[in-house]
């Protein structure tokens, strides 16, 4: 994975020190993050160094003190922005946190991405949708994988139960990140790990970031647990109409299967991370409840948010048509 291009002042001096061998950055980057663009993708190149990591760094950088200080300056005003935007839930008993998740699903008034993308959207739409969402969808499952250690009990064992479908149950070529790659290779994009990052706006960078800034703090361990659960109680229904679109679009079977996927084991996980997981976690750590909730409210904006972004794309594309 190559690095990507910078887009402010705090993210090209943070890829610029990664070329070379690691070193104290100065502080100034830390106090100079500049627009969401810039935050984002700052926020991703740190995190990138605890995934996979980037051809030409050194593995040493993933902890090096100073990316450290810069990675907290950025999540501090990341979290801060989620905080103000997504409203905070009161406590509730473990046993109504599954009603909870499910009615912030319900109150949801996101927009209707995935109806567009079966009825409407264009083969060229289609794939600009699937490079969106390959920020996340080749690393898919390892962002919420960082909670398996931070768990005990009945809700560990949920999240492992969870996680082992989205690894294909053993099976590599079952692996829902691999099924992502068949889709994109299907669809002609390269499946490369990382290679559209450039091609991707901050909306879109902050959809996987969130998850990574939850995982990788023991201390928002339960809104990452929230994150989840609303992520699969909100997943059957649009992955459905994403694979009728593409099959209205003439895709091959091989191409539609990740989308397929998703519509059987997510309405299975559904209960899983409602029930067993954020339930029993809440059980075990009553004041997490909160958190639970926040997390969940975070998926949904930020989901909300990115599919905004391509709906409004393409409804102006011609406006911008007729004006050029």
């Amino acid at each position: 994975m190559k690095l990507p291009s910078e887009r402010g002042p705090a993210s090209a001096a943070l890829i610029d020190a990664l070329r070379r061998p690691p070193h104290d950055l100065p502080d100034a980057p830390a106090t100079r993050i500049g627009d969401d663009e810039d935050l984002q993708l700052v926020l991703y190149v740190c995190y990138e160094l605890h995934y996979r990591g980037f051809d030409e760094v050194d593995d040493r950088w993933e902890w090096q003190p100073s990316v450290l200080r810069l990675r907290a300056a950025a999540e501090e005003r990341f979290e801060a922005a989620l905080r103000s935007r997504v409203a905070a839930h009161p406590p509730v008993p473990a046993d109504a946190v599954p009603r909870a998740l499910a009615a912030l699903v319900a109150a949801d008034d996101g927009p209707p991405l995935a109806a567009f993308l079966q009825r409407h959207a264009t083969l060229e739409q289609f794939r600009e949708f699937v490079v969106h969402r390959s920020v996340y969808h080749l690393k898919e499952a390892d962002p919420h994988t960082w909670g398996i250690p931070r768990l005990g009990g009945r809700a560990k064992a949920a999240l492992v139960e969870i996680q082992a479908d989205e690894y294909g149950g053993g099976r590599a070529d079952r692996m829902h990140a691999e099924l992502f790659r068949t889709l994109m290779a299907g669809l002609g994009l390269d499946p490369t790990y990382g290679a559209h990052v450039d091609a991707v706006p901050a909306v879109t960078l902050a959809t996987g970031n969130v998850i990574s800034m939850f995982g990788l703090n023991r201390r928002l361990r339960g809104a990452l647990l929230g994150h989840l659960a609303a992520f699969e109680m909100t997943s059957s229904l649009p992955n459905r109409r994403y694979g009728n679109g593409l099959r209205r679009l003439g895709a091959a079977p091989a191409t539609t299967r990740f989308f397929d996927e998703h519509v059987e084991a997510d309405a299975v996980h559904e209960q899983i991370a409602a029930v067993d997981l954020c339930g029993s976690f809440v059980a075990a750590e009553p004041d997490q409840a909160a958190e639970v909730l926040f997390g969940a409210g975070c998926a949904l904006a930020l989901d909300g948010a990115a599919a905004a972004h391509l709906l409004d794309r393409w409804r102006s594309a011609p406006l911008r048509a007729e004006a050029a």
